[in-house]
């Protein structure tokens, strides 16, 4: 075997988002953008050689491809042990726990995580540190700085290997292992979760459920753990086979594009429960018999009921939520006497947290949660955890939020996507709301006076690190807010995300639908941002 240096030239845009880099796939297709970036990944490294790389993918087009070539410039890179999973597969979550479990260095995970899939579609790449985390914003800012001045990567010469079977290769010093993508997984699974009575609930012939893997990557492990471990009947797991393109759907599990679920979940016929993965695996959608749980919802009861869960009796340390997140879950905590925490959107910002047994479940209202048995959200697992607490407490979907509501109160919560949006148009909707920052407060604006308005920034409590414009806040008096946000995973124009929130105590008042119960903030909205004027849209595309 041989290795070889390749000069080559920076490419403009190489700047890592709050989840890696994203492109399109003909983006990623050029000659040298792949291996510069990996490149630069391996160059803001240090003290690596002979360690172990993970690496995997979501089983996205491109993802076989760009696998054969991290592989080859990994060893030419001199890591000592690289695994990866069998067909170049490992769900993001899965990755983090197989990280973890082997002590790996790091590893590379590709991913565009929900975004469409195919050869027109979306590819990503992110690496993961030690902890199995997305790499914290000092690591990205290295590898974005690489980037730019890279002239150069080295890559070794050996045949494409064959990483459909289950084996150990030896390359000169290097040993490439390639391991099954489930059971590692599955057996973390098993720990943490009462697989005994759940298996007792899905065979129970008064219970049943469905699972969307949306032709995405959570299919093999959905098979596995709930129909062939769990004993639910074949057929449970949805589209559980993962291709290419994702059967040209868009892997994002919301009542949008989740809508054969939807339809089922909402039918005459609806089990008693439903739950749907993205395209790597991190997130998830709960929904009871005509019932939709809101992200900041499930957060919330995940953790008003760890304690009925093996892998939490011990208690929780604190809660974690990114600030977009409606803080349903921070009642949950003040009930507890345990901390929480208000971090920005992206996984990452929950590492040092965790890490530091600060918080032990987390999440985002982007439809992920987690804890910290990986350094991921985690979508099967938070599927897991609602289905043994439906086990323990042998009551439906509805009437756990039901009585979750009357104990903690109702945060109403709804967020509107406006999705390929001009992104100068969007910037300037953000800089305009910035500039009303010293006029909105004390303005009342129909019920509602403002409290105070600001661009959030973060403090890490742990590194003290500081990240700052994160997202517009407008709170009012009463505690409601309307938060405004340019999203970072899209590949073509903007997304601006809106978030909309109110807090109701009164039990008589949850039954009104979320759009009803927030319509006066929908509408003070667009009146302060002049939605309409800047995007042209009347409407957002999606909403949650």
């Amino acid at each position: 075997m041989s290795t070889h240096s390749i000069t080559t030239k920076p490419f403009d845009g190489q700047k890592p988002g709050t989840s890696g880099l994203r492109k399109k796939v003909t983006v990623f297709q050029q000659p040298h953008y792949l291996e510069n970036f990996v490149q630069a990944i391996f160059n803001s490294l240090d003290n690596f050689q002979g360690k172990t790389l993970v690496v995997g993918g979501d089983g996205r087009y491109y993802n076989d491809t760009a696998i054969q070539t991290i592989l080859k410039m990994a060893v030419a890179n001199g890591f000592g042990k690289i695994l990866v999973g069998r067909n170049g597969v490992l769900s993001t979550p899965a990755a983090s726990a197989v990280i973890r479990k082997y002590q790996a260095f790091g590893g590379i995970i590709l991913s565009a995580s929900h975004n469409p899939a195919g050869k027109d579609g979306d590819f990503g790449i992110k690496y993961n540190i030690s902890n199995g985390g997305p790499a914290p914003e000092k690591v990205t800012e290295a590898i974005y700085t690489h980037t730019q001045t890279i002239k150069q990567y080295q890559i070794a010469d050996f045949a494409d290997i064959n990483l459909s079977q289950i084996n150990t290769i030896q390359q000169d010093d290097v040993v490439i292992q390639i391991i099954d993508s489930v059971t590692d997984y599955a057996e973390l699974m098993a720990q943490l979760f009462d697989f005994d009575a759940i298996r007792t609930l899905l065979t129970s012939g008064t219970f049943s459920m469905k699972f969307d893997a949306m032709a995405a990557v959570t299919g093999p492990y959905a098979k596995q753990i709930l129909e062939n471990t769990l004993g639910a009947p074949q057929g449970t797991v949805m589209r559980g086979e993962c291709l290419a393109d994702f059967d040209g759907g868009h892997p994002d599990p919301n009542l949008t594009y989740a809508h054969d679920l939807v339809e089922i979940m909402f039918g005459k016929s609806a089990p008693e429960f439903g739950a749907a993965s993205d395209g790597d695996g991190d997130r998830n959608m709960i929904l009871g018999k005509r019932f939709f749980v809101t992200p900041s919802d499930s957060l919330a009861v995940l953790a008003a009921n760890a304690h009925l869960v093996r892998g939490y009796q011990q208690g929780l340390a604190g809660i974690a939520r990114s600030m977009p997140t409606s803080g349903a879950a921070d009642y949950v905590a003040k009930a507890l006497g345990i901390p929480y925490f208000e971090t920005p959107t992206g996984w990452k910002f929950f590492g040092n947290l965790l890490d530091a047994n600060k918080v032990t479940l987390c999440g985002e209202e982007s439809f992920g949660t987690g804890s910290n048995h990986v350094r991921e959200k985690d979508g099967l697992w938070a599927v897991l955890f609602w289905l043994n607490i439906l086990a323990v407490r042998q009551q439906s979907v509805e009437s756990i939020l039901v009585e979750h509501w009357a104990k903690y109160g109702r945060n109403f919560y709804s967020r509107y996507d406006y999705e390929g949006v001009d992104a100068q148009a969007a910037e300037a909707l953000i800089h305009n709301l910035r500039q009303q920052f010293s006029s909105l407060p004390k303005q009342q604006l129909g019920s509602y006076q403002v409290d105070f308005c600001d661009d959030f920034s973060y403090t890490d409590p742990i590194d003290n690190s500081v990240s700052t414009h994160q997202g517009v806040r407008i709170v009012f008096t009463d505690g409601s807010r309307i938060v405004f946000r340019l999203s970072g995973t899209g590949t073509e124009g903007a997304t601006l995300r809106v978030y909309l929130e109110s807090y109701e105590p009164d039990v008589t008042k949850h039954h009104m639908d979320a759009q009803i119960a927030l319509a006066e903030l929908i509408a003070l909205a667009e009146q302060i941002a002049k939605i309409k004027t800047y995007t042209g849209r009347d409407k957002p595309s999606v909403i949650t």
